[in-house]
């Protein structure tokens, strides 16, 4: 239990907090694929899974879709419009990324039940490609584009470290809640000198950031991810919470398989962790689907990473035998949703699946209002901001990018469906 009171001024002592992911949404984001180079000799495939998913979600709420420009725009309308997706529950969004993966460099949204002027507010963190690849400096920028296309306010958050202040990193993936204060992270991914994204911070320092800023009162701190995860033990690979004080974990019945113990390990700490309200957790087990191998890589396939929408929740499945056993127990723990499996075997091709690439915007909660566009407002101790700009692209990056990203003319920063031929 984080036994201080979150410092004043900043989210959690101005009544903000961190929401459950099943709580009501405005939106989902999700960006277009176009970098080829994250499925290589798969890539062909992959826009037609987006089209499945895009479909089911806009059955029941908004998808704001980031893509490169006009002809991305078109194309993936097109491709929308031959799939089957309500269209009126479909907009377009100007905002160049490197990546597809939307969880984990879009913002951290926040909800103030206590505000009336603000009631949906956002933590832009420092997005630096999981501390591995170099290319990452369009999704860092994403954050501070969706604050002003929202008009919502926005924190950057700071630490000092060595005197020296420095931005903290933090990835949508690496973190899940229950909406109620309790947090879930593994110390493998914040913690590991291995793709460090806070060398110097240490799991006291971490804990009061996401007090002040998440309004997190209890982190439960697992231990390592699964096998063929890139960004080094993200817990959206692992542990879910699927109500207040009820978590789903996978394991691995094998083992002689690579997740048998870290699975196990982090089973038995579920076991003994307690909630911000000194509850004891209802631990609900997973099955792990047998190993997805791919040009001899293994990759993270996991039924974990499903994503919880209004009325619906989306579960990756493998074609394996698993996969039934894996959408039959989510489905008893959302009995008021439709539970619907997302064929990923070739989407996790690029490391992530379904909840890697979406990214959900809270719904304002009732009796407050809605945020206006084009009203960001910035926590002038905790940020520099300047609006110019932010209308078109951002100059090209200055570095050298190790993958490819398609360019385009600049145009308007939202595209209406009137564009949609």
């Amino acid at each position: 239990m984080i036994p201080e009171a979150p410092r004043p001024d900043l989210p959690a002592a101005l009544g903000y907090r961190l929401p459950a992911e099943w709580e009501p949404h405005a939106a989902t984001w999700i960006a277009w694929p176009h970098n080829r180079d994250d499925w290589p000799g798969k890539f062909g495939p992959i826009p037609w899974v987006y089209v499945e998913i895009v479909r089911h979600l806009s059955r029941v709420e908004r998808v704001n879709i980031l893509v490169e420009g006009r002809k991305a725009r078109q194309r993936a309308a097109q491709q929308l419009a031959d799939g089957g997706a309500n269209l009126e529950n479909v907009h377009f969004v100007k905002g160049r990324t490197d990546r597809v993966w939307t969880r984990d460099y879009a913002p951290t949204f926040l909800v103030n039940e206590r505000a009336d002027a603000d009631p949906v507010a956002l933590i832009d963190w420092k997005f630096n490609g999981w501390a591995k690849y170099k290319n990452h400096r369009l999704d860092d920028r994403i954050p501070r584009k969706l604050a002003r296309r929202l008009g919502l306010r926005r924190w950057k958050p700071e630490v000092t470290v060595g005197g020296e202040p420095r931005r903290l990193v933090l990835e949508g993936g690496a973190i899940d809640t229950n909406g109620r204060g309790t947090l879930l992270t593994t110390e493998e991914c914040l913690l590991s000198p291995i793709q460090a994204r806070n060398p110097g911070l240490s799991r006291e320092d971490l804990e009061r950031v996401l007090a002040d800023y998440l309004g997190i009162r209890q982190v439960i701190w697992l231990g390592r991810g699964i096998a063929g995860d890139d960004t080094h033990g993200h817990v959206d690979d692992i542990t879910r919470f699927v109500g207040p004080r009820t978590v789903v974990t996978v394991v691995e019945d094998d083992p002689t398989d690579l997740n048998y113990e870290p699975l196990q390990e982090n089973l038995e700490r579920l076991r003994s962790a307690r909630d911000q309200d000194g509850q004891l957790l209802e631990v609900v087990p997973l099955p792990m689907p047998d190993p997805v191998v791919f040009q001899g890589q293994r990759l993270p396939a996991s039924y974990a990473n499903f994503y919880i929408a209004n009325g619906l929740v989306l579960v990756p499945t493998f074609n394996d035998p698993a996969d039934r056993e894996a959408l039959t127990i989510l489905a008893s723990l959302f009995s008021d949703r439709q539970v619907v499996g997302i064929h990923c075997v070739d989407l996790i091709w690029g490391l992530g699946a379904l909840h890697c690439m979406t990214h959900e915007q809270p719904a304002a909660p009732v009796g407050t209002r809605e945020p206006r566009a084009e009203e960001a407002r910035e926590d002038p101790r905790a940020v520099s901001f300047s609006v110019s700009g932010l209308a078109e692209d951002p100059p090209p990056d200055p570095l050298p990018r190790e993958r490819g990203a398609e360019t385009d003319s600049p145009l308007p920063w939202e595209l209406s469906r009137k564009h949609i031929r």
